[in-house]
């Protein structure tokens, strides 16, 4: 499975910034059987878990997360960056190569105890995933998995997010990265 996924997905060099190479889901997604196939081979660890919500990042997690929820027969919430989310919400900040930026969720998203996926298109540094976790659970979400299509493992992102406890799901892996 794991080959099969990562010849649909393109490789921008140089993307970006110099020396960075993108890997752009955006192929795979408009693959119909690869998105079908993608998103399946995601939640069937998770058909039978009482999940009670599947949160995305934004935005391709939000592309990936609702196709999850659906299946899932649950409710979908977007993680979006400061400012884009009307209403109150929670806040939380995290480091950049060079600064900082925030999520935001909806104060009324994840209640206290719900069991929640947490779902973006690959996983870096694992900065952004770290954000996430602490999000839902400041909000009291428990977080069952952080799903994504791709793992960039060079960076370490996966261990930082199992070194929380939390389980990482992906379909493949781009070494060198």
């Amino acid at each position: 499975m794991s080959d099969w996924i990562k010849k649909r997905i393109r490789t921008v060099p140089d993307f970006p910034k110099k020396g960075v190479q993108f890997r752009d889901v955006t192929t795979l997604m408009a693959d119909a059987y690869g998105f079908k196939r993608s998103i399946d081979s995601l939640v069937q660890n998770y058909i039978g878990v009482s999940i009670d919500k599947v949160v995305g990042i934004e935005a391709r997690g939000f592309i990936l997360g609702g196709a999850m929820a659906h299946q899932l027969n649950t409710g979908f919430v977007p993680l979006r960056k400061a400012g884009k989310l009307p209403g109150e919400t929670h806040k939380q900040n995290y480091q950049l190569e060079y600064g900082t930026d925030s999520l935001e969720m909806h104060v009324d998203a994840v209640s206290h105890g719900d069991l929640v996926l947490l779902v973006d298109d690959l996983i870096a540094t694992g900065g952004t995933a770290e954000a996430a976790i602490r999000l839902i659970q400041s909000a009291g979400g428990k977080v069952a998995a952080f799903c994504a299509l791709v793992d960039l493992p060079d960076l370490g992102g996966s261990q930082r997010i199992q070194d929380l406890g939390v389980e990482v799901v992906t379909l493949c892996e781009f070494e060198g990265d």
